[in-house]
């Protein structure tokens, strides 16, 4: 990732968490603040298959946001998930790929996109990504269960059966508990001419 791009990511999870002091940021949103990890653990690559048809254009898209922990720090989701080389990044945002699928992820701010009309799992998303999640796994960190929150509320069960609903706030924890957020401010919606 460029390091151009990690002061607008930092200023969009910011935003994105609905502060709404005026004069700095609350305690309470201080309390679930980590910093984001360093290294391959933290930072893994796309290495899945493309969910669903690949078309192009991106398409008229649904939005969820996906916050993934792991030993206390943030583990970015990358550009790029369900999507088919080339592809053009600019300051960590794609804006160019040779074709969509029914889900994908345009920055690694963990908006999800996905197609309208279809039933879509985080085990869509991590197999998308080619990364593992079971109920002790999330990528390369192992819990003894993996916690798992929609809207704040704790899910049980396997994680890989969490639905990807519009606007919903997905946060899945391996290691220390961390706060989870109730909801997230989705900025825009994606151009649906992306190509």
């Amino acid at each position: 990732m460029k390091r151009a791009a990690l002061p607008w990511i930092v200023a969009v999870l910011v935003a994105g968490c609905g502060s709404s002091a005026p004069h700095g940021i609350p305690s309470s949103l201080l309390r679930g603040v980590r910093p984001i990890g360093r290294g391959p653990r933290f930072e893994p690559p796309v290495r899945g298959p493309v969910t669903g048809a690949c078309v192009a254009p991106l398409g008229d898209r649904l939005e969820a946001h996906v916050e993934v922990f792991g030993a206390d720090r943030v583990v970015l989701l990358p550009a790029g998930i369900g999507t088919r080389p080339p592809l053009e990044l600019r300051d960590g945002r794609l804006t160019r790929a040779s074709c969509f699928g029914d889900l994908v992820t345009l920055d690694p701010t963990g908006t999800v996109y996905f197609r309208p009309g279809r039933k879509l799992t985080l085990g869509d998303l991590f197999t998308a990504w080619g990364q593992p999640l079971t109920a002790t796994r999330i990528a390369s960190f192992r819990a003894g269960t993996v916690r798992a929150f929609v809207n704040g509320r704790a899910v049980a069960g396997s994680p890989r059966r969490i639905v990807l609903t519009p606007h919903a706030e997905i946060v899945l924890e391996a290691g220390p508990w961390v706060p989870p957020h109730t909801r997230f401010s989705f900025s825009q919606a994606p151009p649906a001419g992306l190509g």
